[in-house]
């Protein structure tokens, strides 16, 4: 369940809201005259959102090498890997 609270809070409560934030690595949505203003989250929950965002685009980025044939095989991958190991020595 989300938590939403006015922005007057990050005023008043400020350790409330990071103790919550820390502790249920959730965020906390900020209202400013009753409409949504700004979403506080702890470090690492934003760290962790930062890497699915990541891995997504990753993840997005082979999708579309696939689709366009732009891949080589696996185990092509694999021994131009090990030719480079063996370059480096």
């Amino acid at each position: 369940m989300p938590s939403i609270r006015p922005s007057s809070d990050l005023r008043n409560n400020y350790n409330e809201i990071s103790k919550f934030c820390n502790e249920y690595n959730e965020p906390v949505y900020i209202t400013k005259n009753g409409k949504g203003d700004l979403v506080v989250m702890s470090i690492e929950t934003y760290e962790r959102l930062v890497d699915k965002f990541e891995l997504y685009k990753l993840l997005e980025e082979g999708m579309e090498s696939m689709e366009k044939k732009r891949v080589r095989p696996f185990t092509k991958a694999i021994e131009d890997i090990r030719e480079g190991l063996k370059s480096e020595k």
